[in-house]
């Protein structure tokens, strides 16, 4: 059994795909369009428009399964209620990565020594995911 998180962009998950690209090195492991579903949407369920907008994906971070989509496209995304957390090896990684989740986002709690890490912090990245960066003590 295993539990993977899935994201839902509204909108923004093939920029969230990217971005996850270039700051965690993330890859994208599948990815089906609206317009590739073997079946039609649901009538007034889709904004008009959104034929291209991501319906499934997956990526690997690290040894991690995330799945995404863009869900109803609303433009409004939410995560809220749950974070994720990214252990790193050393300092210099923690740094490296929580860097490059703060670039366009919000920095909760800056990284700093605490009594469980020599190295941790909390970010909200561009699209409002929660991220706590932290090496394992």
């Amino acid at each position: 059994m295993q539990i993977q998180p899935y994201l839902f962009f509204d909108g923004r998950c093939e920029e969230a795909l990217a971005f996850y690209r270039d700051a965690l090195g993330s890859e994208t492991t599948m990815l089906m369009r609206f317009k590739d579903s073997p079946e039609p949407p649901v009538p007034g369920m889709m904004p008009p428009g959104t034929d291209d907008k991501v319906m499934h994906a997956s990526f690997r971070v690290g040894e991690a399964v995330v799945l995404a989509s863009d869900g109803r496209c609303g433009g409004a995304p939410n995560f809220q209620g749950f974070t994720l957390s990214l252990t790193t090896a050393d300092p210099a990684e923690a740094e490296r990565l929580f860097t490059a989740l703060a670039d366009g986002g919000q920095v909760r709690m800056p990284l700093a020594p605490t009594f469980f890490s020599p190295c941790f912090g909390m970010v909200a990245d561009r699209f409002g995911v929660g991220w706590m960066v932290y090496v394992a003590g």
